[in-house]
């Protein structure tokens, strides 16, 4: 059958409302009955709520409990001083939560000063305890902002020393740590480690199967794009993956990340870990969630 150009013109609308309203999969009644009551307990990706970003209105236990209410397997945080560790040991074991990770070395002092190094040994020691407490598996650790008077290649060096000085301890108590590359366009101007490729190289100097990078893909996007690409190249050396959109570093499917297609490599790659979210939820927290379920649909 051959169409006029006047059918065209007047199929045009019904196409445009087609794009608009979305692929007869989401439209399907069938479909949308189909989604869960708790969109964070996806069937392929494992999540893990940062809760010092979801439910910040909430008092801190209050939160785990909203994560498991959505059907988080997981919950992250950021440092653990200050907290009430055992309460949130015995909160996260009653729910059948796991704590994927926190960070127990953040932006200041820097990792990459030698004179610095001591006490992260010491930090280490310490928060090693606290893991084992929670039964966390591994643990954030940053870089550094920018010394001044210091070449990058320099504060890169002064990292790998520090991460091989702690590296004997990881291994002994069997907790990872995970180095985090940041982005500096947007969120961390001014910091020494950005992007997964310098990551990488750092990890692989560092050579052991305790220090890994935490591959926080809302960083990796912002500062060197190709996210499926450097994930093949740099595979290796992932001990974590984060998640946030882009622009706005909000729930997946609000920005420019077509984390469907990323998660997907990911779990071709053969990584089966938990995936932090870490990022403002654009609305509330059980709506952003639905962000979720949607990205683990491949």
């Amino acid at each position: 059958m051959t169409l006029s150009r006047r059918d065209l013109f007047a199929a045009a609308p019904a196409v445009a409302l087609a794009n608009l309203t979305g692929p007869p999969s989401v439209q399907d009644p069938a479909a949308a009955k189909a989604r869960p009551d708790k969109p964070a307990a996806t069937p392929k990706t494992k999540f893990a709520a940062n809760v010092e970003m979801w439910w910040g209105g909430l008092p801190f236990l209050d939160r785990i409990k909203a994560a498991h209410a959505l059907g988080f397997p997981a919950i992250e945080f950021w440092p653990w001083r200050g907290k009430d560790i055992a309460a949130i040991a015995k909160l996260t074991k009653e729910l059948g939560m796991t704590v994927a990770q926190f960070t127990a070395w953040g932006f200041s002092p820097g990792l990459n000063q030698a004179k610095h190094h001591e006490k992260f040994v010491a930090e280490i020691e310490a928060s090693c305890k606290v893991a084992h407490e929670l039964g966390c598996p591994m643990m954030t650790i940053v870089g550094g902002n920018d010394v001044k008077g210091m070449t990058q290649a320099e504060m890169h060096d002064q990292i790998i020393a520090g991460l091989k000085l702690a590296a004997p301890i990881a291994e002994r108590e069997q907790v990872m740590l995970i180095l985090e590359p940041m982005n500096i366009r947007v969120d961390h101007k001014g910091h020494c480690l950005y992007g997964s490729e310098a990551a990488v190289k750092i990890c692989r100097a560092v050579g052991s199967k305790m220090v890994k990078i935490n591959w926080d893909l809302y960083h990796c996007h912002i500062s060197e794009g190709d996210l499926c690409g450097h994930l093949r190249d740099g595979f290796d050396q992932l001990g974590y993956a984060q998640v946030a959109d882009h622009p706005g570093r909000t729930e997946p499917g609000t920005g420019e990340i077509h984390y469907p297609r990323v998660l997907k490599e990911l779990h071709a790659l053969g990584y089966r870990g938990f995936v932090g979210v870490e990022c403002n939820p654009s609305k509330p927290e059980a709506e952003a969630a639905l962000g979720l379920w949607h990205a683990d649909q491949w």
